[in-house]
């Protein structure tokens, strides 16, 4: 791009800058130069400056000293954007460039600036179009960061803290990729429908962050010299020139405020109504799910709290559907524990109440088997019932459900068997002193055939 301007800047000193031919401009019709005009032309315009925040979100992959490093990075970007965007603007005045539905304002510079046929043109396009890749990049690689921090501090799902195999936040680039695919198939891939979303967004966090050092410039201002107070994230030390540092930061903050403003004015009927309305309802689900962990802290807190450790009873069930192989390793893990044990069945089909009580009798010949009548063919609420009274009997004594669950070599055969064991687990999740322990019968055809195999030699 710098060649690019060069080329043209000479072209233009010596008279041989041509204009743009074959171009299809959008003719949207003159408009008289307003106030309103002027401020939608300066939010377009700063538009452009909405890729500085990525260093600013990844100062935490900065080698030491990391502040200072990535003030030098973002010194020399906002250097090359400053020097880019005033050349590309001039020129394409110039060149009599015209937006279009098309071609873009850079193609038209570099077509005319180069030529058509030109090996520098297809690199300014190549350039540009990588360029625009990284720039989708970074978001993925800072969304998660950010994520990352407000869920460790409590105002995000826990679970976007997590890292995965390869050291990255695999949660949040997940999210990240299915609300920006959501966001692409809604707004039908339009770049002038995505800015305003974008932009305001930025704006919004641009202001906060330099309202936040206008706050934090004064708190030092407060200091002594040679005073060192730590903060939340750093430590604060007493800045002679906090007062010239503070204006620089308020008058960003201004700044970057009315351009805010602006663009949620401008660009309301063109989809800013959306954050307009997107951004306080996320902040209220973030404050929602800080009031939720910050209130089970403190229910799981035990300062001041007597703690009754002690042994208990523990009555173990086990739910039986039907009496088959899965069911003895069911038998053989309950006698393991050495509890008081018996079956549960619950009939929901009573025609096979007396063939299972049958088979129980035949093939198990130890233990209860109590029936569960289920009329309405409900599965969990008469058991929830029945471990109700069964804790009404003995208060305090716990309730160990042992239940089976058949597990396939592949997701779809897996997909053809009931799976109630999830249906159990939702249902006494919530029940007190009432713990669920899933046992899996691995179904391999060939593994199957050799333990049946040895169960018929032992028999013999």
């Amino acid at each position: 791009m710098l060649l690019t301007l060069s080329v043209g800047m000479v072209r233009y000193l010596l008279g041989d800058l041509p204009t743009v031919v074959d171009l299809e401009a959008m003719h949207d019709g003159g408009q008289a130069l307003t106030l309103f005009l002027v401020l939608r032309a300066l939010s377009s315009g700063c538009a452009a400056l909405t890729g500085i925040e990525a260093i600013s979100n990844g100062i935490t992959a900065f080698k030491e000293p990391r502040s200072h490093n990535a003030a030098i990075t973002l010194v020399w970007m906002t250097s090359l954007l400053i020097v880019m965007f005033l050349g590309i603007t001039f020129l394409a005045h110039q060149i009599g460039a015209m937006p279009s539905e098309t071609e873009t304002v850079i193609s038209q510079l570099g077509r005319t600036v180069f030529g058509h046929h030109s090996p520098l043109y297809l690199m300014v396009l190549a350039g540009t179009a990588l360029v625009l890749l990284m720039a989708a990049n970074t978001s993925y690689a800072d969304f998660p960061r950010l994520a990352a921090l407000h869920a460790g501090d409590g105002f995000l799902p826990r679970q976007l803290t997590y890292r995965g195999s390869r050291l990255v936040f695999s949660w949040g680039i997940t999210g990240l990729a299915i609300c920006a695919s959501l966001l692409v198939i809604v707004s039908r891939a339009r770049v002038t429908s995505l800015i305003p979303l974008y932009a305001i967004g930025v704006f919004l966090s641009f202001t906060m962050s330099q309202s936040g050092m206008v706050v934090r410039l004064r708190k030092i201002g407060q200091l002594r010299p040679g005073e060192e107070v730590p903060g939340r994230e750093t430590v604060m030390r007493y800045d002679p020139h906090w007062r010239l540092k503070m204006f620089i930061s308020a008058l960003g903050a201004l700044c970057t405020g009315m351009v805010m403003v602006i663009f949620a004015v401008t660009k309301f009927a063109s989809g800013a109504w959306f954050v307009v309305l997107l951004i306080p309802t996320l902040v209220f689900i973030f404050f929602r799910i800080h009031y939720h962990y910050r209130d089970v802290a403190r229910l799981l807190s035990l300062e001041g709290v007597p703690v009754d450790v002690e042994k208990r009873s523990i009555q173990t069930l086990i739910l039986v559907d039907d009496v088959h192989a899965e069911t003895v390793r069911l038998v053989n893990f309950a006698k393991s524990l050495d509890h008081p044990w018996h079956a549960v069945h619950i009939a929901v089909n009573p025609n096979k109440v007396d063939l299972i009580r049958e088979k129980w009798h035949k093939r198990i010949g130890e233990g209860e088997l109590v029936i569960i009548p289920s009329p309405y063919r409900l599965l969990a609420e008469p058991l929830r019932q029945y471990i109700e009274g069964l804790q009404a009997r003995t208060p305090g004594s716990f309730v160990h459900v042992i239940m089976g669950h058949l597990a396939m070599d592949t997701f779809w055969e897996q997909a053809l068997h009931q799976n109630s064991a999830v249906i159990f687990n939702l249902a006494l999740s919530r029940m007190e002193r009432v713990v669920v322990t899933s046992v899996p019968y691995q179904i391999h055809r060939n593994g199957l055939a050799r333990e049946h195999s040895a169960e018929a030699h032992r028999d013999h």
